[in-house]
């Protein structure tokens, strides 16, 4: 029987794949891919499923599925004075496996991208950010597979394009496959400043100020687990793609009375979750299998058997029902494979 997507998905979504291939080593990933394109094979590049809503069909082609592993740490070779250290971590590395290790060598940095589902090489294409930390803060290259140059390549921090849940790999999919990542780490008990107030609040902290890292890496997980936002297997809160809309920026004007609202270069950023739940859809919103999490509104969750469609539906009247009540069309943060809303 084909693997199922269901069984690779953080939403436990998705049906067959036509062929499956699983690369454990970084010659074995790029090989994989190369193949396919030469055969004109879809391909879809799979690490830890957790940015991912496959359609019920599946997907008909070849899932390559990134599960290199290794780290390598080495003083900073641009500042061997400075107390830094660089490391670099394979795609298929697991995210919170990396940070918990980033925490216990004291590498700071990460600590607040705490309890992220996924892997390593997926945080540079959606410049991973939470509690006020984002992964441009400390990434300093990142090494692809140019499908089209059919090479190697490197990019630079400033060479990626970063945004707000962007980055010039997002901005050209599928173009290039992430092969390992390189941050540039300072060394210390203390973590970052804190930028969040939330987790400023929870650590005891003015915003601004510094907590041990062990501390914020604690204070963020019990943060995330109260959204629902920590993988738990028996947990229903927790079968989603995380966050599922992202939060828009729109003009000043068009931030509705009483909406969080923080300034950015091009506008205002404002809070999905308060457009959602001002728009009517409270936590555990829906009738079905598909739901709003009962402990977070960005959320879509699989109760247990709900279906893509059905998921979808529910995306769609909560995507329509914001703008009709404020104007304002919220993108979803996760990638589409076979689906549409």
């Amino acid at each position: 029987m084909a693997d199922r997507l269901a069984d690779h998905t953080t939403l436990r979504l998705g049906g067959p794949a036509k062929d499956w291939v699983r690369a454990t080593t970084e010659d074995a990933l790029v090989d994989a891919v190369r193949r396919c394109d030469e055969a004109g094979e879809p391909v879809l590049v799979l690490a830890g499923g957790s940015n991912l809503v496959v359609a019920d069909e599946g997907f008909a082609g070849t899932v390559v599925e990134v599960a290199t592993t290794g780290v390598v740490a080495d003083q900073d070779r641009d500042d061997p004075t400075s107390g830094g250290v660089v490391v670099t971590v394979a795609a298929g590395e697991p995210w919170d496996l990396f940070v918990a290790r980033a925490v216990e060598n004291h590498w700071v940095g990460v600590e607040a991208l705490s309890g992220i589902p996924g892997s390593t090489g997926a945080t540079p294409i959606q410049n991973v950010g939470a509690y006020g930390q984002e992964i441009s803060q400390t990434l300093a290259s990142v090494r692809v597979w140019d499908r089209t140059l059919k090479g190697v390549r490197t990019f630079a921090a400033v060479d990626c394009g970063f945004g707000y849940r962007t980055s010039r790999v997002k901005a050209d999919p599928g173009r290039h496959l992430v092969l390992d990542v390189t941050y540039r780490f300072r060394q210390g008990e203390l973590g970052a400043p804190v930028a969040y107030t939330e987790l400023a609040r929870g650590l005891g902290v003015e915003p601004g100020g510094r907590a041990p890292l062990t501390e914020v890496r604690r204070t963020v997980l019990e943060l995330r687990r109260a959204k629902g936002m920590v993988l738990d297997p028996g947990d229903h809160d927790t079968w989603s793609a995380g966050s599922f809309f992202t939060n828009p920026v729109v003009d000043a004007a068009a931030v509705p009375e009483g909406a969080p609202a923080w300034p950015q270069g091009d506008g205002v950023k404002t809070s999905a979750a308060w457009l959602i739940e001002h728009a009517g859809f409270g936590k555990g919103y829906g009738d079905g299998e598909a739901r709003l999490s009962t402990k977070h509104t960005l959320a879509l969750t699989n109760r247990g058997h709900a279906t893509t469609a059905e998921l979808l539906d529910l995306a769609r009247e909560i995507r329509d029902g914001v703008e009709q009540r404020f104007g304002i069309r919220l993108v979803n943060e996760p990638v589409l494979v076979g689906c549409e809303l």
